[in-house]
C-alpha cells in the first residue's frame, strides 16, 4: 500500500522511492525454488526519501 513521503522531504534519485528490493541468485534450493537477497538502496539508506537541507539544519 502507498505511503506519503513528510512534506519536507523528495525522492531519492538513485531508487525512486524503491528502497528495498529482493533480487534472485543462481543458487536453487533442492527442491527448485531460487534463494532471494533483499538489497537496500545505499543513497537514502533504505527509506526512499532524501530530507531537504533545511529540514536536515533544524533536525542537526
Amino acid at each position: 500500500m502507498a505511503q506519503n513521503a513528510p512534506a519536507d522531504a523528495r525522492r531519492c534519485r538513485n531508487c525512486d522511492g524503491f528502497p528495498a528490493v529482493k533480487v534472485t541468485t543462481d543458487h536453487t534450493s533442492p527442491d527448485g525454488t531460487r534463494h532471494t537477497r533483499t538489497v537496500t538502496c545505499r543513497a537514502c539508506n533504505g527509506i526512499g526519501f532524501h530530507l531537504r537541507r533545511a529540514a536536515r539544519e533544524v533536525a542537526a
